[in-house]
């Protein structure tokens, strides 16, 4: 496979967030503003593209009976890592987010990559593989909170500071002002149209671009 269909295949064509639909616990749960929804994905797809380089880098050192359980427990200590990371250098978020950082362990994604292309192809191409991957599902992350930020509150990029520093909290859009909020997209209930919405739209848009395009007619010259 080449690098260009791997970045399409990661960010388009199997988009696990909108095609192959894994990892939808957090996907719905944390989706409810884009800066939530952009640090769970940037923390995923450093798992993701720590897990299958190191999955490839071993592949033929590692029986096969095992090599599920010595996946789990590579992808577990990265998690580890990166949990202790954002405890230490963005507490807040890490508050926010929760449970769903060491959830990122059971993310069916990462040992679905892990055993179908890093255990069988090379170092780089596996690491492209798993941050193409995780780009993918931290697209489907931003758009979903986005939208449900927008709709819920009727601004964007709340909380930036908890990302980015102090100095984001200025980068706060308030698109709709004097709007009360709409509650149920917030909610999951809201999370589950949204994102069928979304699903939508990306289907959709690959039809439009797989239709034939018809020839134009030539225009009959004037007096013939």
């Amino acid at each position: 496979m080449s690098a260009a269909d791997i970045v399409r295949d990661g960010l388009w064509r199997r988009n696990v967030g909108l095609v192959q639909l894994l990892g939808l616990c957090p996907l719905l749960a944390v989706s409810t503003s884009l800066v939530y929804g952009l640090a769970l994905g940037l923390a995923t797809t450093a798992v993701l593209l720590g897990s299958n380089a190191a999955v490839s880098s071993i592949r033929r050192l590692v029986l096969r009976e095992i090599r599920i359980p010595a996946f789990v427990m590579i992808i577990a200590s990265l998690v580890t890592a990166v949990e202790l990371a954002m405890n230490a250098w963005f507490h807040g978020l890490y508050r926010v987010l929760g449970i769903f950082i060491p959830l990122i362990v059971t993310n069916c994604a990462i040992i679905g990559r892990a055993e179908a292309f890093a255990s069988r192809n090379g170092v780089m191409p596996s690491a492209l593989d798993g941050l193409m991957t995780g780009l993918g599902f931290t697209l489907a992350l931003v758009l979903l909170g986005s939208g449900r930020e927008l709709i819920g509150h009727g601004t964007l990029l709340a909380d930036a500071d908890l990302l980015l520093g102090p100095w984001a909290a200025g980068l706060e859009l308030r698109l709709l002002p004097g709007y009360g909020g709409f509650t149920l997209a917030l909610l999951p209930p809201g999370a589950f149209f949204a994102l069928g919405l979304l699903v939508a739209l990306k289907n959709t848009l690959e039809r439009r671009a797989a239709e034939p395009v018809s020839p134009a007619l030539p225009v009959a010259a004037e007096g013939s």
